[in-house]
């Protein structure tokens, strides 16, 4: 089993910046994706930003040139850093890690981001 903490989230001004971190403990196997995800009230949960254990980085167009995405194997921990955020933003952001040997996929419990305008 793996556990997944986020911590970071909070209200901030549009233009402002934010840095999410995501630690995983448990049964953590080396080969994985971990991601953030984001949902808004009323919306679907939808993919922000990837990475995986080699350091490959996707990112939605909606945040790219604004978000980076990074991870610190050693410390078994993803990174969310987050610029030049706008209202649109706003969601419960959500930590996942794919385990790519046997698919199993788990989330943490999500953290708020409120953007002001």
């Amino acid at each position: 089993q793996v556990q997944l903490v986020e911590s970071g989230g909070g209200l901030v001004q549009a233009g402002g910046s934010l840095r999410l971190s995501c630690a995983a403990s448990g049964s953590i196997l080396w080969l994985n994706t971990m991601g953030w995800y984001r949902q808004a009230p009323g919306k679907e949960r939808d993919l922000v930003a990837a990475i995986t254990s080699a350091g490959l980085r996707n990112y939605a167009d909606s945040v790219k040139g604004r978000f980076t995405i990074s991870r610190d194997n050693a410390k078994n921990t993803a990174y969310l850093q987050m610029n030049s955020l706008i209202p649109e933003d706003t969601a419960v952001y959500y930590c996942n890690l794919v385990s790519r040997a046997d698919g199993r996929s788990y989330w943490g419990q999500g953290t708020q981001v409120t953007v002001s305008s």
